[in-house]
């Protein structure tokens, strides 16, 4: 699901599609634990899933009666989704859309926007991003957006963090409140309901155990 704008050297779609390609399944096909934990006891209506991968989170979500857009610039990633949403019974609660998001965005509001890990090399490309993911929340609707906190513990001593693809770096890693001002929203209009950094175990290359840090920020839109 971590995508946003390419490398200067590898269209994104070509890097995530190679990416997705590697394997029969990338992530763990389990939703991730914060958007369960924040949306669980949320009255289903309509959704948008920013980077959505192979579909985990679109999938639970369906499987909860949201109804979902669901984004991705890799066509590897949105055909495994889609045939695991076709197993799931949910295949006609979700709309997959293959689209690069520093280049185009769905239209429509939505009472939940979820953006999952949506790193790129780049932060000014997320950014721009968020924004739009903001505005694109309904009024009374919510914007979830989790990212990891700094680079992973087998990239110790490295420059980059690299275990979102080969050569396909990301810089920076801000906190929620870096991405809370980047979004430059009227404190009129929205209220934060979360913003915190937490950890949890992730495993390295090497398939040993490891803790990562995470920053999960929510803010909602006033009705």
């Amino acid at each position: 699901m971590n995508h946003g704008n390419g490398s200067t050297t590898v269209p994104d779609e070509e890097f995530w599609d190679a990416r997705y390609a590697e394997g029969d399944r990338i992530w763990s096909g389990n939703p991730n634990a914060t958007l369960v934990r924040e949306v669980g006891d949320r009255a289903p209506g309509t959704a948008l899933e920013l980077g959505c991968g192979e579909g985990a989170d679109a999938i639970w979500l369906a499987a909860q009666g949201w109804r979902v857009t669901a984004v991705d610039v890799s066509g590897v990633a949105l055909g495994r989704a889609a045939e695991q949403a076709a197993a799931a019974g949910v295949a006609d609660r979700i709309d997959w859309q293959r689209r690069d998001l520093s280049l185009s965005f769905p239209e429509g509001s939505y009472d939940l926007v979820s953006a999952q890990f949506l790193h790129n090399p780049g932060e000014v490309f997320r950014d721009r991003i968020l924004r739009r993911a903001a505005a694109a929340v309904a009024p009374g609707g919510v914007l979830l957006i989790v990212g990891h906190a700094g680079p992973p513990p087998w990239q110790h001593g490295h420059d980059h963090d690299q275990d979102h693809g080969h050569g396909h770096p990301v810089d920076e890693f801000p906190t929620t409140d870096e991405v809370l001002a980047a979004l430059a929203l009227p404190a009129d209009a929205w209220e934060v309901q979360l913003s915190e950094e937490y950890t949890r175990v992730q495993n390295g290359p090497d398939g040993q155990p490891l803790e990562r840090t995470d920053a999960a920020l929510k803010v909602r839109r006033h009705s």
